[in-house]
C-alpha cells in the first residue's frame, strides 16, 4: 500500500472499525503516522535468483541470474540518479537468497514499492517478448502458473502487526490493507505494460497473475517483470546486451515514475 494513499485509507479502517463497533485501536496511529507521502518514496529493486541458483538457462547457456542483475542494477542506477526516490536492492552480486527474505527485506525498509525483475523460458521457441504478474492466488492460465511454481522454492512471509490483540480486527485490517495493495499492484503493471509496449516486444498474454512469493507482502505494491525469453535465441542475445538492458531499465524507470505520478493525483 502506498503511503500517498494512507491517509485516506485510514478512513475506510475506520468506517470499518465503526461499523463492526470496534474502539479505537493503537494501530490506525500507526498507519496514520505513515500517512503523509515521503519525501522520497521506498522502492526495492529486486533481482532474480543467484548464487546456487542460475534461474532460467538461454538456448546457449546464458544464465538468467546474470541478466537480470545486470539489468536490476541499471535500474536502480537510472531511478537514484533521478534523487526522486530511496533505492534498494534484494541483492548486488551473485548471492543467493531466499524468495521470503527478499520480502522480509523490502517491508524492512519500508518499501513504497517492490518491483522484482527476472527472465522467463517458454516451450515454444518461436515465441518471445516481455510480461507484467501480479499476485492471484488463483493464476490467470496453465503457463502462469507453472512460472509460478518454478519460481517459488519458499513461503516465509513476515507478519504485519497491527497493534491489537483482537483478532476479529486483525483479520478485517489484514483484507483491507491487501485489497489495497492489489488494487495498486494492477496500476503499477499498467504502468508497465504501457511503457514496455513503447520500447520493447511483448507476449500476446502480457499482463498476467499467479501466487508468487515475492509478490505477497499484504502491504507493499508489487509486480514481477519478465524482461524477455532466454528461450528464444533473438532474445536471448538481446538479453545479454548492454545497450538492450538499459532501454529495459529506461522503460522500468519510466513505469515507477508514472505510478507514483498517477497516483499521487489519486
Amino acid at each position: 500500500m502506498s503511503r500517498i494513499d494512507r491517509r485516506g485509507f485510514l478512513q475506510v479502517l475506520g468506517g470499518a472499525a465503526a461499523s463492526a463497533g470496534l474502539a479505537p485501536f493503537n494501530s490506525a496511529w500507526a498507519l496514520e503516522a505513515r500517512a503523509a507521502i515521503p519525501a522520497r518514496p521506498v522502492i526495492v529493486v529486486d533481482a532474480g535468483h543467484g548464487g546456487i541458483d542460475p534461474g532460467t538457462i538461454g538456448r546457449t547457456g546464458t544464465y538468467e541470474k546474470d541478466v537480470v542483475l545486470s539489468t536490476a542494477l541499471e535500474l536502480a542506477h537510472q531511478l537514484e540518479a533521478g534523487k526522486r526516490f530511496k533505492v534498494y536492492m534484494s541483492r548486488t552480486d551473485d548471492t543467493f537468497v531466499p524468495l521470503g527474505e527478499r520480502v522480509a527485506r523490502a517491508r524492512a525498509h519500508d518499501a513504497d514499492l517492490f518491483l522484482s525483475v527476472h527472465a522467463d523460458a517458454l516451450p515454444e521457441a518461436h515465441l518471445r517478448g516481455a510480461s507484467v504478474f501480479t499476485l492471484s492466488e488463483k493464476a490467470s492460465d496453465k503457463e502462469a502458473a507453472a512460472l509460478a511454481e518454478r519460481e517459488n522454492n519458499s513461503d516465509r512471509i513476515a507478519g504485519i502487526n497491527f497493534g491489537t490483540q483482537d483478532p476479529e480486527v486483525n483479520e478485517i485490517l489484514f483484507d483491507l490493507t491487501r485489497r489495497q495493495t492489489n488494487n495498486q499492484s494492477i496500476r503499477l503493471a499498467q504502468q508497465l505494460v504501457v511503457e514496455l509496449g513503447h520500447r520493447v516486444k511483448l507476449l500476446n498474454h502480457t499482463h498476467r497473475s499467479a501466487a508468487f512469493v515475492v509478490l505477497k507482502a499484504p502491504d507493499i505494491p508489487s509486480a514481477l517483470v519478465e524482461i524477455g525469453c532466454l528461450s528464444n535465441l533473438q532474445e536471448e542475445r538481446a538479453l545479454r546486451e548492454a545497450s538492450y538492458q538499459r532501454t529495459i531499465a529506461t522503460t522500468l524507470a519510466r513505469s515507477v515514475n508514472d505510478y507514483f505520478d498517477v497516483t499521487a493525483k489519486g
